[in-house]
């Protein structure tokens, strides 16, 4: 196994296990991954539900190169949010994930109104966020890693609350099975000088996460937990 193959496992059977939250439920025919980038996501999934039909949406280039690297059926160029793109997909979908996007988003709840336009009734939203409530974040403050790369950082009652007047039912709500092992690396990477050589930085960080990833089955027991999952289904009254 190569370097990357062997770096990028963890990765792998961490997306695994948040596809497979959908096996509880009936297998979806069809499912659109938002925010995809080069769509590990929708390669991970596709070693769960092998039959069905998996396609991206990005922004960015990168979606299409997925499509040609056969890690999505089609590929969608663009933002959800995008009325071309909305009427284009409506109705489509019986799973639509969004897996750490919906912060990096301007509008939250319009992301979600055009998330659950595309999903079809009774079809099924699977969200993972950072959660701001995390003992981590309200220890770690500015330095909790999130706080520097998201435009919104959304409680989890609140995003609760907007899926329900959107006409959603909440199925489930985790904050224990989505945890990333990554706060004490992301903070001591902003707190080391930047004048610290890389080479003086890398053990440093492998300590402190090999720290928490040892800390893990303890965290997720407790609010240090950093990432919480909510699937909710989209009710055929809804808008």
């Amino acid at each position: 196994m190569s370097a990357s193959s062997a770096s990028s496992a963890p990765l792998a059977r961490r997306l695994r296990s948040v596809a497979r939250a959908i096996l509880p439920f009936p297998e979806p025919e069809s499912w659109l991954d938002v925010g995809t980038g080069d769509a590990r996501f929708p390669e991970a999934a596709r070693q769960v539900f092998p039959y069905t039909s998996l396609d991206g949406l990005d922004p960015t280039p990168r979606v299409e190169w997925a499509r040609r690297a056969e890690r999505v059926e089609e590929a969608h160029l663009g933002r959800l949010t995008d009325p071309q793109i909305t009427a284009r997909l409506r109705a489509r979908y019986d799973v639509v994930s969004m897996i750490h996007h919906l912060p990096r988003t301007p509008d939250p709840r319009a992301e979600l109104r055009a998330a659950l336009a595309v999903l079809r009734p009774g079809g099924h939203l699977l969200l993972e966020l950072p959660d701001p409530q995390s003992a981590f974040a309200t220890l770690l403050g500015s330095r909790w890693l999130p706080r520097h790369r998201r435009l919104h950082l959304l409680p989890l009652a609140e995003l609760r609350a907007e899926l329900e007047s959107q006409g959603c039912a909440i199925v489930t709500a985790d904050r224990r099975a989505a945890h990333i092992p990554r706060d004490l690396p992301g903070a001591l990477f902003l707190v080391l000088p930047k004048s610290l050589p890389t080479w003086a930085k890398i053990p440093l960080l492998a300590a402190a996460k090999a720290v928490e990833q040892a800390l893990g089955p303890l965290l997720v027991l407790t609010r240090c937990s950093n990432t919480y999952r909510v699937i909710a289904r989209r009710e055929a009254s809804a808008p």
